[in-house]
């Protein structure tokens, strides 16, 4: 009984862990995109005011 019930919250918390790092992986790609268009708009602001 208490082997079952030890596997049924280990399980759950396994799956509880992959759901979650795949959220943060998400989360990490969008930060990274939103940085990397800020930069690109800063780029592109200085070109045209170096003109």
């Amino acid at each position: 009984m208490f082997k079952r019930i030890f596997a049924t919250l280990l399980t759950g918390f396994f799956i509880a862990g992959l759901f979650g790092s795949i959220a943060g992986c998400n989360t990490v790609e969008g930060i990274g995109t939103d940085i990397q268009q800020g930069g690109r708009a800063i780029k592109d602001e200085a070109r045209e005011n170096k003109r």
